[in-house]
């Protein structure tokens, strides 16, 4: 969430740069924030005052007592502080309770470096990598390729959970696990990232400190009963919340995860969207990057976790371009977001395959994760960042249209092959 301080004192300004934004005006939530923190500024000194009151009318009994006075209208008056002390508390309570409620659903501001606009086609492209393959026959989409070859299946998948689901078979099941350790493999021994296996259900309170909670709740998958347990949307959750609570030492900044996880969404309010092979999936495979970084360094970090994201596509020779989203098309937790987007030359056009992104300390503030620079001192917020390395789905995706042959056999990009037990080709099932 938002520095609260920082919205009173800058009220305006932040009304100005969440209008820029898209997913609606804030100005409401603005306008009860304020009157909530007024509320709140006045009953503070009041409360702290008849407390001070109160503690001070220890010292008026026993000087009464000493001069031989009547203590009982002090012991009336300190009884009836003491029951507007109680109220006093409790309307502060409220007032504290409405106003988190009121900053969760506010969402970051834009960084000054993000283009301003109201929709994706205002999103700018700062780089292109690779050049798409001209093929000498028409290109097919994923959704015909692999069926023909035997490793992908809708209708069993439909049969058994409904839609938005596939089942991979054979080298497609392979060749999806091929590109997990792939991944993995590169950020850890290339990168520098440590590799985190984390639960794959996650509580409200991890769901809230990451933003997922309460504003979209309709995404989320919501484990049945009495349980307060979520399916998660992506690994980002579970492991930004690895330090909930806690202070870090600052001479340890940055830190680095990765993590392969299955991933659920809903997809809320999407229907109609993709609904064709495996773009917009109800469960997902991803591999996640997630940093921790010191408000100073961490945009610095953005264009390194960007890098390292975009190093996947350039090893496995899928062209792609990177794009600044502009301020209405970023994520409700983010300050700035690329998104790298890979070529279908079935489409003709490049799809999101990752999207990475700054959230400087909103989710930090939501789940208290603070540091100190030289590990003393005083505490500031993290700044945290994450970012697909990649969606794995689209990488098959990718692979599989750009490295079509025209007898309907795929090849196995060169770096993948060692982890595809060395295969070289995936041919139709005969």
């Amino acid at each position: 969430m938002l520095d609260p301080t920082y919205v009173r004192d800058n009220i305006d300004l932040v009304r100005q740069r969440l209008a820029t934004r898209g997913g609606g005006d804030y100005s409401t939530e603005l306008e009860h924030f304020a009157a909530l923190e007024a509320q709140r500024r006045r009953l503070i000194p009041q409360l702290e005052g008849l407390k001070r009151e109160q503690n001070a009318a220890g010292d008026e009994v026993a000087r009464a007592k000493r001069q031989g006075l009547d203590a009982r209208p002090i012991f009336e008056a300190n009884k009836a502080r003491g029951q507007k002390i109680k109220q006093l508390d409790i309307e502060l309570d409220g007032v504290e309770l409405q106003r988190g409620r009121v900053q969760a659903t506010i969402p970051n501001l834009p960084h000054e470096s993000v283009p301003v606009g109201s929709s994706s086609a205002d999103n700018v492209v700062v780089r292109t990598w690779g050049e798409p393959r001209v093929f000498d026959f028409e290109p097919r989409p994923h959704w015909d390729i692999g069926p023909a070859l035997g490793v992908l299946d809708f209708e069993r998948a439909t049969k058994i959970s409904g839609s938005r689901f596939a089942i991979l078979m054979g080298a497609g099941a392979a060749l999806e696990r091929a590109l997990i350790n792939f991944m993995l493999s590169l950020h850890v021994g290339q990168h520098g990232y440590t590799e985190v296996q984390p639960p794959f259900l996650v509580s409200s309170s991890t769901l809230y400190g990451t933003g997922q909670l309460p504003k979209f709740e309709q995404d989320l998958f919501k484990i049945a009963g009495e349980w307060d347990l979520f399916l998660i949307p992506t690994a980002e959750v579970p492991v930004t919340n690895l330090y909930r609570g806690e202070i870090l030492d600052g001479r340890t900044l940055p830190l680095k995860y990765t993590a392969y996880t299955p991933c659920f969404r809903s997809e809320a309010g999407s229907y109609g969207a993709d609904v064709r092979g495996l773009i917009r999936q109800h469960q997902f495979d991803k591999v996640e990057l997630v940093k921790f970084a010191s408000a100073e360094t961490s945009y610095d970090e953005l264009e390194g976790l960007t890098a390292d994201a975009e190093r996947v596509l350039q090893i496995l020779g899928l062209p792609y371009r990177t794009v600044v989203l502009c301020t209405a098309d970023m994520g409700f937790s983010a300050a700035k977001t690329y998104d790298i987007e890979v070529w279908l030359p079935s489409q003709k056009t490049y799809r999101e395959i990752s999207s990475c992104s700054n959230c400087e300390a909103f989710q930090a503030r939501r789940a208290n994760i603070r540091y100190k620079a030289q590990g003393i001192g005083k505490t500031e917020f993290v700044h945290t960042l994450n970012g697909s390395g990649l969606a794995v789905g689209r990488t098959w995706i990718a692979i599989l249209e750009n490295y079509q042959q025209a007898d309907g056999s795929v090849i196995v990009p060169e770096a993948l092959r060692p982890f595809f037990n060395g295969r070289e080709v995936i041919e139709p099932v005969k």
